[in-house]
């Protein structure tokens, strides 16, 4: 019992630590991962890491988070991998709670620094469109599905039009991607059976159909808002970035927030450290404080929290079929667009007011990309520079 608690606290403080640490984004959180997890405290080897990374690629949600989450339940079950994301999550969801306790205390929403964050969004958004490219997208006809799913997610903005784009993706992958069937030794062992990830499974697809019948029967606040949340990560491939317009959609035309403070908050959940899906914990804080900001957390992370516990015992037995293996190409490939369609709407459009602006984000991304400075340091310049812009 006492080992039991001691590996459970010890899975609860490093997780602390990287989330207190980890800027950057979801492909930055991988190498803070790697480096913790797999080399200094060996709780995980360099295969079985692969596979979880891989994992976490083809699942709605959180990747960074959800790879995470896997290590904490493989190291101590579904405590450990509760454990595992509270300790990464908690500290940017105090940081955005406290942001917009200050935001909606203070007449601070036309100051200079949080259009600059506003821009750091821009030169983030747009690091992660061409490093995924890069790798999802490298030829023709995968980049031609990118292109498909852009176009038609800035044509066709409904809340399904992610889902449809998804599907056909994964559709167009299964025919056009085969590759030779291969059988996949395991390489990790999970303290989870098969049948609590069946259970877990059930659990997902069952508050994903019942949550919007729930809300439209009984249309209490708290109860509608945690089925936006639920279906917002329900839906989501490829991270926090591809989150961004499912959350605005479900939103700002209802009233709930105003399209500038969603952008601000956006911009701020760029400055601290830890997940990009903790946004939802400062929505939440500005529709209804600190109660709302907890029940938005839990909604949006609960997904991918039941899909990695669920998907675990059982992605060795699926990994291994061609057709599985090429639908997961092919959508890889529409998160690319996605993306691209984000980053015009309503990233780009909400930020790149003028020659100005357009000036200090693409200077922004040079320091990303080209300088290789840290995420933190490049936080620091946006804000200083809208500062300074808005002082022109």
């Amino acid at each position: 019992m006492k080992a039991s608690l001691k590996s459970r606290l010890e899975i609860l403080w490093v997780a602390a630590k990287l989330g207190l640490t980890s800027f950057g984004g979801p492909i930055a959180h991988l190498g803070y991962f790697h480096n913790e997890y797999v080399k200094r405290k060996q709780w995980i080897d360099d295969k079985s890491y692969a596979d979880l990374v891989a994992l976490s690629q083809f699942l709605p949600g959180p990747a960074s988070s959800q790879v995470g989450i896997g290590i904490g339940m493989m190291r101590a079950g579904m405590w450990g991998g509760l454990l595992a994301f509270i300790g990464f999550t908690l500290p940017s969801v105090l940081a955005l709670i406290a942001f917009a306790a200050l935001v909606q205390t203070f007449p601070i929403g036309g100051a200079g620094w949080l259009h600059g964050l506003k821009l750091v969004a821009v030169a983030i958004v747009a690091q992660a469109i061409a490093g995924m490219a890069q790798k999802l997208a490298p030829d023709k006809s995968r980049m031609t599905i990118a292109v498909i799913a852009a176009i038609a997610s800035l044509l066709w903005q409904s809340p399904f039009s992610h889902v449809v784009l998804i599907a056909g993706a994964g559709l167009a992958g299964s025919l056009l991607y085969t590759v030779k069937e291969t059988s996949v030794p395991p390489s990790f062992r999970l303290p989870i059976s098969k049948i609590g990830g069946a259970a877990c499974l059930f659990l997902f697809f069952a508050l994903l159909v019942l949550l919007p019948v729930l809300s439209y029967l009984f249309p209490v606040e708290w109860l509608v808002l945690f089925d936006s949340f639920y279906r917002s990560g329900s839906l989501v491939f490829g991270g926090g970035h591809v989150v961004l317009p499912l959350l605005e959609k479900e939103l700002v035309p209802g009233g709930w927030v105003s399209k500038e403070m969603f952008l601000e908050g956006y911009g701020a959940a760029q400055a601290v450290p830890g997940p990009l899906f903790t946004f939802g914990a400062y929505l939440g804080a500005v529709i209804g404080g600190w109660p709302m900001a907890l029940l938005a957390t839990a909604a949006i992370f609960l997904p991918g929290f039941l899909l990695i516990a669920g998907a675990l015992p059982f992605w060795h037995s699926i990994q291994r079929f061609k057709r599985v293996q090429g639908a997961f190409t092919g959508i890889n490939a529409a998160v690319v667009g996605l993306l691209l369609g984000s980053f015009y709407y309503p990233i780009w459009t909400g930020s790149v007011l003028g020659p100005a602006d357009f000036g200090l984000a693409a200077l922004l991304f040079c320091l990303l990309v080209y300088w290789k400075c840290p995420p933190w340091l490049v936080v620091i310049a946006g804000a200083a520079g809208g500062a300074v812009l808005s002082l022109l």
